[in-house]
């Protein structure tokens, strides 16, 4: 498939819950996030929100299980999203801001992009360091691979 890092979400239940309850579990968390802010509190969860809608995340894979032997919570939920988001360096910031597509208006499908790029950057700064050593640079060519690869799709 991919080498792509994946985020999770998971969502534990003492009762069986549908898919919509509990990815509106982790989308309610937009209640308590203040964009490029953060929780409006300390103690405020947004972590799965984010994930939720992360900006570049384009494959989403889910699946469910029953464990009988657990005491209390019995039913797992569980989605990754791929690549994973909540990056450090953007936290909270987790799509642009605006009308839906305007950084992809020829590749919009129902108000979401569909250029993913397949490809990651494992350093934060490879836009610079695509600028400064340019991609013919092992060292780019090897860790800024969306940089290097994908000037056209979202990542």
């Amino acid at each position: 498939m991919t080498s792509l890092k994946c985020g999770e979400n998971l969502h534990m239940s003492s009762a069986t819950s549908s898919w919509s309850q509990a990815i509106q579990s982790w989308f309610d968390e937009y209640n308590d996030f203040d964009f490029g802010v953060g929780p409006k509190t300390p103690n405020s969860v947004v972590g799965h929100y984010t994930q939720v809608v992360w900006y570049s995340s384009y494959l989403v894979g889910c699946g469910n299980a029953y464990c009988p032997n657990q005491k209390v919570l019995k039913y797992y939920y569980v989605c990754q999203y791929c690549p994973a988001g909540n990056w450090a360096n953007r936290l909270y910031v987790p799509y642009e801001q605006g009308a839906p597509c305007a950084s992809c208006p020829d590749n919009c499908d129902d108000g979401l992009c569909t250029n993913g790029c397949k490809y990651e950057d494992l350093y934060s700064n490879c836009k610079s360091l695509k600028l400064t050593l340019t991609c013919k640079h092992q060292l780019v060519r090897d860790s800024c691979k969306a940089s290097c690869n994908c000037s056209n799709s979202i990542y």
